[in-house]
């Protein structure tokens, strides 16, 4: 029986996902539209072996701009120039059911899928915020509706990236026969939210389906990974907290029909890492000291669904009533940590400067490979997703430092296994639904 091995994405953000990353003297915020920047991160995650990277979306501007380095690039027209600058690692991007069609969406991932040759994933969201609905001009949908919605959603895509049978294409130029049109399929779907014809004008993806993601974690959002997800990406804060979202997560998997090993659990972490315990508090210190307050504030304030502006920043978080249709398991994890370890304003706002909720793990590669392998080994994790607080050098240290830590305990690979996404996650290809129930030309 092989042995079981880690996954690890990277989590690509602007210049770091620490909210003070852009002020520290290790980045260059003027990068963040830079495409060379991204191809840069995705070549150090591929020297280091890295499953994949992604990157995280939304249809509003996050933040305040005025103190955070915001306004980066659509994902998937990244995606596509990160894929001629790679050979072997996946790419994963957000991409909302809400605001989106699913025809454009499988058109999209199909075409990175078959540019890359087979390394696409999408990571599916629902678009929480008052801010991206407003962008759209509607009021955001209630939270089981948009989970309503999902569902249906991803019905639709799969069945139009299923709609070319493997083996549609024959390309027989003495025949003059292009394609087997009976390996063609319309959908004629009519559902609650969709009427889509199909087929889709682009073949069938390498993959067959790009790799599904998906990142909430409320009950709708776990009942919906647990039907349609292939990788969950997560954000527990104790190794507790991190055990109960795997046995939960995984003992839905078997009314669908699926196995344990079909969903990788990949929670986020935010590494800050030195040669020595010293260096690396160091720099937590560093970033520490350039947070500014008032956007903290502003932040925390915004995932609580609260104005917490003038509350002082010295005194505990007050009672805040949890929210109906706004981000459900983020709040939770926050006013869980802020109530568990007692912790004032101040210093939550510090705790969620470097991952918004992420584990931020500070210490030697040695160090952090415990806590990671302690994780894996415990039933918490199949893998991680890598936050790194300042980009590229800690992605660098990551790469050059952490994972041959990793290797050298036999848990993470030293050679990608295949050419795809799915290879490399040691999930299966799925066949068109389709194919059995076509005559096959002769």
């Amino acid at each position: 029986m092989a042995t079981r091995k880690l996954h690890l994405n990277a989590f690509l953000m602007g210049v770091g996902h620490h909210e003070a990353a852009w002020r520290h003297p290790r980045t260059e915020p003027a990068r963040i539209a830079d495409v060379r920047h991204y191809q840069e991160l995705a070549r150090i995650a591929e020297r280091g072996r890295l499953d994949s990277v992604f990157l995280a979306d939304g249809l509003a501007l996050w933040g305040d701009v005025r103190h955070n380095a915001l306004g980066g690039l659509e994902p998937l027209t990244l995606l596509a120039a990160l894929a001629t600058a790679t050979e072997h690692i996946g790419l994963v991007a957000t991409v909302s059911t809400t605001y989106n069609e699913p025809f454009h969406v499988a058109r999209k991932f199909a075409s990175l899928d078959h540019i890359s040759g087979g390394r696409a994933g999408w990571n599916i969201v629902t678009s929480a915020s008052e801010a991206e609905a407003h962008n759209f001009g509607v009021e955001r949908p209630a939270h089981k509706d948009r989970y309503d919605r999902a569902a249906e959603f991803l019905e639709v895509v799969t069945k139009l990236w299923d709609s070319w049978e493997d083996g549609a294409i024959l390309g027989d130029r003495r025949s003059g026969d292009y394609a087997d049109t009976t390996r063609i399929h319309a959908l004629d779907h009519a559902g609650h939210h969709f009427r889509v014809r199909g087929p889709l004008n682009t073949s069938r993806p390498p993959q067959g389906h790009p790799l599904l993601v998906q990142a909430g974690s409320s009950e709708d959002g776990k009942e919906f990974a647990a039907r349609f997800a292939e990788a969950v990406f997560t954000a527990q804060q104790t190794l507790q907290e991190g055990r109960e979202f795997y046995a939960d997560l995984k003992s839905r998997l078997g009314r669908y029909g699926r196995r344990g090993d079909e969903l990788l659990i990949l929670p986020g972490i935010s590494p800050i890492i030195g040669s020595t315990e010293r260096e690396a508090l160091l720099l937590e210190k560093e970033l520490e000291e350039l947070i500014i307050p008032e956007y903290g504030v502003r932040q925390l304030s915004g995932i609580l669904g609260v104005d917490l502006s003038g509350h002082p920043l010295d005194s505990l978080l007050p009672e805040v009533p949890p929210p109906v249709d706004g981000q459900q398991s983020r709040f939770k994890l926050v006013t869980d940590l802020a109530r568990r370890e007692r912790l004032t304003l101040r210093e939550l706002i510090n705790r969620l400067a470097g991952g918004r909720g992420h584990r931020v793990v500070t210490g030697t590669p040695e160090q952090v490979a415990d806590q990671i392998q302690e994780w894996f080994t415990s039933g918490a994790a199949d893998g991680f997703n890598i936050m790194p607080p300042v980009l590229p050098s800690g992605l660098e240290d990551f790469v050059d430092h952490v994972v041959p830590e990793l290797q050298a305990r036999g848990l993470f690979r030293a050679e990608y296994e295949g050419r795809t996404l799915r290879q490399n996650y040691g999930l299966a290809r799925p066949a068109s639904r389709f194919e059995q129930k076509a005559p096959v030309a002769s």
